[in-house]
């Protein structure tokens, strides 16, 4: 998501959503009000990525920012209302030229992200409550930015032993159809715990 400025400097340019700092809370705090103020979602995935403070980054004055990601489903984010005129979701690969550094946020956030596809669970966070191979295939495919080869990936996927077979198809991608699976959410809780390594 990223709004429009309305304020100098780089007004009318593209930028991320952002927001400034309440003297009685934390970061974390901070990070969840922007967003809960701007997508109405509070039980998602965030987390902190990094704080910039070259002494430079913003021509105004001396600012430090601490960026935040979060994984929000695509059913479930909201325009916001305030801002309704001037945000907008971009696809990751047609994000515009943003103000200061922030492009350099968004490049750091999606290597995170990878780095964190391959050995934690966190693209799962993405996913509905049942799914098929082939929407999992396609969320590792718009994270890692690349076509992924069907077979080993089914392959890979199903041997880790963390999604259950439901006795329940989805019709439309196909006339055969693909099962639906759900995560195992024992298994679910031990990977996100100790970590996996899943070579893609």
């Amino acid at each position: 998501m990223l709004i429009k400025r309305d304020f100098l400097p780089q007004k009318g340019k593209w930028s991320l959503v952002g927001g400034f700092l309440e003297a009685k809370e934390s970061l974390d705090q901070a990070a969840l009000r922007i967003l809960n103020n701007l997508t109405g979602l509070n039980d998602i995935y965030l987390e902190q990525l990094y704080t910039y403070g070259d002494t430079d980054r913003d021509p105004g004055e001396r600012v430090l920012s601490t960026a935040y990601y979060a994984l929000i489903k695509a059913g479930d984010y909201h325009l916001p209302i305030k801002r309704e005129s001037t945000a907008k979701w971009f696809p990751i690969e047609k994000i515009p030229n943003l103000i200061f550094d922030h492009n350099i946020m968004v490049d750091k956030a999606m290597r995170r992200l990878k780095r964190k596809s391959l050995s934690q669970p966190i693209g799962f966070e993405l996913l509905p409550e049942k799914f098929t191979i082939p929407q999992l295939q396609k969320l590792y495919e718009v994270i890692h930015q690349r076509e992924l080869d069907k077979r080993n990936f089914r392959k890979k996927i199903l041997s880790m032993g963390l999604l259950k077979k439901l006795n329940e198809k989805q019709k439309s991608g196909s006339r055969k159809g693909a099962f639906y699976y759900r995560f195992d959410k024992e298994k679910y809780d031990d990977f996100v715990s100790r970590g996996f390594h899943f070579e893609i």
